[in-house]
């Protein structure tokens, strides 16, 4: 098996991660690791048994694809010399700090038939994979991801901080132009908006109701699906799934957790069944970067592509303007 040589630019608490999955996969060679803090850079190098780059450049013309895990605010200037050297690109999310930045920078990658990734962990966490085999069509989508607040994070808002996670998925499980959106927020102990609350409607007749928060007493990673025949229940944080749904009393080849109920009325008998889908040990980190080497030595699309990226922040930054529009201030 040919390995992909890889580097990770950026070696804070997420790029140091990254160091870590790399060093772990088998279709992995870390070639080695940039930062701007370069006594970072030397520990995390160290740690992980490859080489600190003096210069990015340096490292970006010794591999074949790159994982950018910088500050969102430089997310651009080095995605877009990663490209320039015709090496493939992983971008942690948001994609860019701007919407112009990020429509760049997917058109380059295309430009240049390279393969641009972004960093939607939450695609890849054990909870949502075992959804694949129901068939979703989410007419109501409520979620929450709740956060004791932390430094780390606070110099964007909570939107672009933890919301995006949830847009991009909801978007990705939906699959329908957006129509409207109506959003509020409030700025308590940082100067942009530490928790805040965004409807947005669909096409397709959905609406979801997306809640964030980073100044929460208690964790929450919660999203709950509600369609025709079906009520599904994610926790991201317990990696657990939980499926109600109606099915005909006659259908082959089902087996659920629990039976509940039955519904005698109309032509048809149908079931009222609880189900707890398989939920497998996997490491979504790990998972992603392995996801993304295999588009890069494949010569697959991307499980999250940039377009998808893009697609995130455009309602991301739709919904900060309406916070703006409408600005609650405290005190």
């Amino acid at each position: 098996m040919n390995k992909v040589k890889v580097g990770v630019i950026g070696t804070g608490h997420l790029g140091s991660l990254h160091a870590k999955m790399f060093a772990q996969i088998d279709q992995a060679e870390l070639v080695g690791v940039y930062d701007t803090n370069s006594v970072q850079a030397e520990k995390i190098a160290a740690e992980f048994h490859t080489k600190a780059f003096d210069q990015v450049d340096d490292l970006i013309k010794n591999v074949e694809a790159a994982s950018v895990a910088s500050v969102t605010q430089s997310h651009f200037d080095v995605g877009m010399k990663v490209l320039g050297y015709g090496v493939h690109l992983l971008v942690e999310k948001p994609i860019t700090a701007t919407i112009e930045q990020a429509r760049l920078l997917v058109a380059e990658a295309e430009k240049r038939s390279l393969k641009l990734q972004v960093g939607h962990i939450e695609r890849f966490n054990p909870a949502i994979l075992a959804l694949e085999p129901y068939q979703t069509r989410p007419l109501f989508i409520e979620s929450h991801r709740l956060a004791q607040f932390n430094p780390r994070g606070s110099d964007v808002a909570v939107v672009l901080d933890l919301m995006i996670h949830d847009i991009d998925l909801i978007l990705s499980l939906v699959q329908s132009p957006v129509t409207r959106i109506d959003a509020n927020g409030v700025a308590v102990i940082s100067d942009t908006a530490d928790i805040a609350n965004a409807r947005i409607q669909f096409e397709s007749g959905c609406v979801a109701n997306v809640t964030a928060s980073r100044i929460s007493q208690n964790k929450m990673r919660k999203m709950r699906l509600f369609q025709a025949d079906a009520y599904i229940s994610i926790d991201f944080a317990q990696g657990l799934c939980e499926v109600f749904r109606l099915i005909d009393e006659h259908t082959p080849d089902i087996k659920p957790t629990m039976l509940l109920g039955k519904i005698d009325q109309g032509t048809k008998k149908r079931l009222i069944v609880y189900e707890q889908p398989e939920v497998k040990e996997v490491n979504a980190l790990k998972y992603e970067l392995t996801s993304f080497l295999d588009a890069v030595r494949n010569d697959t699309v991307p499980h999250v592509t940039g377009r998808d990226g893009l697609q995130a922040l455009e309602v991301a930054q739709e919904i900060m303007q309406k916070i703006e529009s409408q600005k609650i201030k405290i005190g």
